[in-house]
């Protein structure tokens, strides 16, 4: 194929064929121009002599840093060459400037039209001056580009990716990276989505590695959603955060930032922003073949849609969709000592054991509820104290959320001394310390925390005032209160209408309705009348009595030995409350309860004591498998 072949079929003269393909074509209309070129490009048209080296040869050169730089966007540049009539030379240079040099010369020796190339570093751009000595158009791509056109903008797919958690109402937003090219890029983008929606940068939120500290933020709901710069990255956290039993999107939600259409394939699936690498090889092609040609420029940038592929791995915020038990209470460290009986007065008695650990009805009810299965909120103070750290840790390692619990100043936490004797009886003397200035403007302060509870969980360890205020913030959030009348002798009656579920022992109830004349029943319709909903009296060994205004039952107690018996109220509190959560009604929560209150009463402490929700149920289900129906 020679020019005059070419101009015959164009049906031009060979000097219009020649014209163009030297780039002297400025006074040929661009259709004949177009037409020439296309047909050059359908014959392969070589030309001859010794001006072979500034003559066409439809090649353009790919120069590679690593085998796997452009993995899909090499894919685009070679089907957009051979639409358009090129083949391509593709050359490697396996992260080597020596190598680099020697493909350079080879693409320039092997006359290629111009070159598509990823320098292997930022030194590697000196080899610029070889491809200018030969006038040969080329475009540099990847990590040392000085053209930012000539990128990916990894920066606004993690911007729309922000945004799209943001628009799903989420403010604690995280960003996980890995090491490499993309990541400067996609970490300005989600650093720039947070300034425009006036979020303050947590620098904390930012992980290269999954860490204690990472799970430890999980676990106090402190983050509530991530975005993730590689796909295998988000696969492995997706293991590693199954591993600790929490779920995508359940417990928080995540969106990924895919480039490879294989990664399609896998399981699970992630809601995800696809990088259309090919269609960024496509871009690039086309741009310098514009160049070569004079065409019509494409666009300055390369840009795509940013479509979210599923919504798989996103919902609301936890904290707006999960309802949860709001426990209310005393916070204390609690000294259990062993004693062959009971002290009172004029009497001394010795131990040779004692064991310590966190306590209080506010920690054992919230410890209680979140080991068998529920989300808890606890509300309370501690002190300044040593005791106070030993508290946090205790809380964390059980998965509660402890925002409300505040650390006061100059105060020592509260303290608690349970003398157990050999029966499993107990008595107990409490040191306020924090407890006694808990105030109702902590619970103002804290109102927010009180979103999505279903049940609040409140004792009257703490200041009265403080106990009817929970009540009313309860209420107005829309759940339940169950109120254990601990520590007091009496409630008042615009506290009791606040009260649904009043849960009394038999000393306590007496303690209320002081008269000798009255039985338990008539004491309960006392309270009831009075505005509490449903009254329970725990009655120890003898089981319990439950009463509301239009039913009444006794329910025998379960068959455990009795070792401790100083938290049986708070192991039932608590287990009555979750049950209730899962659904079930007054009177099999009661009975489900009541084996909770019996595991507790056979082991020694308190939150040792408290049952699980494996253990609970497996052994309900060998001894009254209908209960759990």
């Amino acid at each position: 194929m020679n020019i005059k072949e070419i101009a015959q079929i164009a049906g031009v003269s060979p000097s219009t064929v020649s014209k163009v393909l030297n780039h002297k074509d400025s006074s040929i209309r661009p259709e004949t121009r177009e037409r020439v070129l296309k047909i050059a490009k359908e014959y392969h048209y070589t030309p001859y002599g010794s001006a072979l080296s500034s003559q066409k040869t439809w090649v353009l050169g790919i120069l590679l840093s690593v085998s796997t730089s452009l993995d899909m966007t090499l894919n685009g540049i070679i089907q957009t060459a051979q639409k358009n009539g090129y083949a391509t030379l593709v050359c490697n240079s396996y992260s080597s400037m020596e190598q680099e040099l020697k493909n350079l010369t080879t693409l320039i020796k092997n006359n290629v039209d111009a070159i598509i190339w990823e320098p292997v570093c930022e030194q590697s751009l000196n080899y610029k001056s070889y491809l200018q000595e030969k006038n040969l158009p080329f475009l540099v791509i990847g990590e040392h580009n000085e053209d930012t056109s000539n990128l990916i903008s990894y920066h606004e797919f993690s911007y729309c990716m922000t945004q799209e958690l943001l628009h799903a109402k989420h403010q604690q937003i995280a960003c996980i990276l890995t090491e490499g090219r993309r990541s400067p890029s996609f970490l300005e983008g989600y650093k720039r989505c947070l300034f425009d929606h006036q979020i303050t940068l947590n620098e904390d939120f930012i992980f290269y590695d999954f860490s204690d500290a990472l799970l430890y933020q999980i676990k106090q709901h402190q983050i509530s959603g991530f975005i993730c710069s590689h796909y295998q990255k988000a696969l492995e956290f997706y293991q590693w955060i199954n591993s600790f039993n929490y779920r995508i999107p359940e417990d928080f939600s995540l969106i990924v930032l895919k480039t490879d259409i294989s990664e399609t394939l896998t399981y699970p699936e992630l809601s995800t922003y696809t990088v259309s690498k090919e269609s960024f090889g496509s871009y690039l092609c086309e741009k310098l073949i514009a160049e070569l040609e004079n065409s019509s420029p494409v666009p300055q940038c390369f840009s795509q849609d940013f479509i979210l592929d599923n919504y798989s791995t996103i919902r609301p915020p936890h904290q707006l969709s999960a309802k949860k038990i709001t426990v209310v209470g005393s916070i204390n460290i609690d000294t259990y000592l062993n004693v062959a009986s009971l002290p009172h007065s004029g009497k001394t008695v010795s131990t040779s054991t004692s064991a310590v650990y966190p306590g209080g009805k506010g920690i054992n009810q919230a410890v209680g509820a979140a080991k068998l299965g529920q989300r808890v909120t606890l509300i309370g103070n501690v002190g300044s104290d040593l005791d106070a750290d030993l508290i946090y840790h205790a809380l964390n390692e059980y998965g509660i959320e402890i925002h409300g619990v505040k650390r006061c100043n100059q105060v020592d936490t509260g303290k608690a001394y349970i003398f157990v004797e050999n029966s499993g009886n107990s008595m107990i003397s409490i040191l306020d310390g924090a407890n006694h200035i808990f105030t109702p403007e902590d619970i103002q302060k804290n109102e927010h925390l009180f979103q999505n509870t279903s049940y609040c969980l409140i004792q009257s360890e703490i200041p009265l005032d403080t106990v009817y205020q929970a009540c009313m913030t309860a209420h107005n959030f829309g759940a339940k209160t169950i109120l254990k009348p601990s520590a007091c002798n009496s409630l008042s009656e615009s506290l009791l209408k606040h009260v649904d579920i009043l849960v009394p022992n038999e000393d306590e109830l007496n303690e209320l309705c002081a008269s000798e004349t009255l039985s338990l029943e008539e004491k309960t319709t006392m309270l009831l009348n009075l505005g509490a909903k449903t009254i329970i009296v725990t009655l120890g060994d003898k089981g319990c009595y439950a009463k509301t205004r239009n039913w009444e039952e006794y329910f025998p107690a379960t068959t455990f030995p009795s070792i401790d018996n100083t938290g049986a109220s708070d192991a039932f509190i608590s287990a009555f409350a979750a049950y209730l959560m899962n659904g079930y009604d007054l009177k099999k929560s009661i009975q489900i309860a009541s084996y909770a209150a019996g595991f507790c009463v056979s082991r020694e402490g308190v939150v040792p004591a408290l049952i699980d929700k494996n253990t609970l149920e497996s052994y309900i289900k060998q001894q009254n498998p209908d209960l759990l129906r």
